[in-house]
């Protein structure tokens, strides 16, 4: 039987949507929302959570759905914990509870949420016909989730800088634990009961592997200065006179509709390291345009970079998760996909969120001046991620 005579494609599609939904309504808005409160000095640490709990839920969570649990049951009861964890958090600020519990909120938010986008990824693969080529199809309605959120955000609820937003979330993240437990059933494929499987170390292995190393690897450096992204791009739109920037930024999304539809036909047509390198390679110099953007104050030019993330950001993650489903084993690829979350959501991220907002302190001033050095330091470090991967990356094509 078909995924579409058992109704997959469109479940699916409606868990992506709604899981897409849930950090559409905050991340955009955090940093306008945390210096409205005051708290403006504790930015870097509400980026850096998410990464330092994604040194390891994403590992647990990829093992669990290898050896122990159903995927599809993992992915319901960490979006309802997610839930609980937003409203815990968000009500600290509604409530004047001090930073303390707000980031003890949003520490357990990022456990329960850590295995999310991996299970999504994992399950899809797993249930639909010619899953390489449609799962961008699903993964394209995580981004209209988004787009829709930051819209909600801006206009319906007027929350750029309101505790709202993470209400919202909270219930968006019901709906997608709901919806989770009508998928199709993804049992565990491993055979793993130690220790070291059910902490998800087992997964390491990949790294003995040169390609599979160089991807890891420069994923997570690659990470690093894109967490400038809803740092601080936001931020700079404010800084140009944007009243909106949260559905500003949802420019990003519609360039990445485009880019999901077109991934599918692309994959089939160049090699993964093509498209990993051209994902790259945009990246840069959608960096470059939003540091030209700061230093002639016309917005144009930011809004026409962060257009661009989505683009890459479709290329080369999308790519990426799909080369792991290729090459990786069956019983490792929850593993992997949890692998890759630590890397492109923990350890860059983590060091990035530092880095970028030390960066920002150093180089940009209280008048607005120094947003073109703080863009093009990054993209500079991107172009060094270029050359790396192009040099290491081999490409063999065969499965180890």
């Amino acid at each position: 039987m078909t995924d579409e005579k058992k109704g997959v494609f469109t479940k699916l599609w409606l868990v992506s949507f709604f899981h897409g939904m849930g950090p559409g309504f905050w991340i955009p808005a955090l940093t306008n929302l945390l210096r409205a409160e005051g708290m403006g000095e504790w930015i870097a640490w509400a980026f850096a959570i998410p990464p330092i709990c994604a040194l390891v839920s994403p590992l647990i969570g990829g093992a669990m759905a290898d050896e122990r649990m159903q995927a599809q049951k993992l992915l319901g009861w960490c979006s309802f914990a997610c839930s609980i964890t937003l409203v815990i958090a968000f009500a600290a600020l509604d409530f004047d509870l001090g930073v303390g519990w707000f980031l003890a909120g949003l520490t357990l938010y990022s456990i329960a949420s850590g295995p999310t986008w991996g299970l999504v990824t994992t399950i899809s693969l797993t249930h639909l016909s010619n899953g390489e080529k449609r799962y961008p199809l699903v993964r394209v309605a995580a981004t209209f989730g988004w787009m829709v959120a930051g819209f909600f955000t801006s206009y319906a609820m007027n929350a750029d800088v309101s505790p709202v937003s993470g209400y919202a979330s909270a219930l968006a993240r019901i709906v997608t634990g709901v919806l989770a437990f009508m998928l199709p059933a993804t049992p565990p494929l491993g055979q793993g009961r130690s220790w070291r499987s059910a902490l998800g170390l087992g997964g390491f292995v990949l790294f003995k592997n040169r390609d599979h190393a160089a991807v890891l690897i420069i994923t997570g450096c690659f990470s690093v200065p894109l967490a400038a992204f809803y740092m601080y791009s936001p931020e700079l739109f404010k800084a140009l006179g944007d009243e909106t920037p949260t559905a500003t930024m949802t420019v990003a999304q519609w360039s990445e509709i485009v880019a999901m539809f077109a991934l599918g036909s692309l994959m089939l047509k160049y090699r993964l390291k093509t498209l990993l390198m051209w994902g790259m390679g945009l990246s840069a110099l959608r960096f470059a345009l939003s540091g030209y953007g700061g230093m002639t104050g016309v917005m144009a030019w930011h809004t026409t970079g962060v257009a661009m993330h989505g683009v890459c950001y479709t290329i080369y993650f999308i790519t990426v998760q799909v080369y792991l489903n290729r090459r990786v084993k069956p019983e490792l690829r929850g593993q992997a996909q949890g692998l890759l979350a630590v890397m492109a959501g923990g350890v860059g991220p983590l060091v990035g969120a530092f880095f970028c907002g030390w960066l920002r302190d150093t180089v940009v001033d209280e008048s607005g001046r120094g947003w073109d050095v703080f863009w093009w330091v990054l993209s500079s470090m991107i172009v060094v991620c270029w050359l790396l991967f192009g040099c290491i990356y081999r490409g063999l094509g065969v499965r180890k």
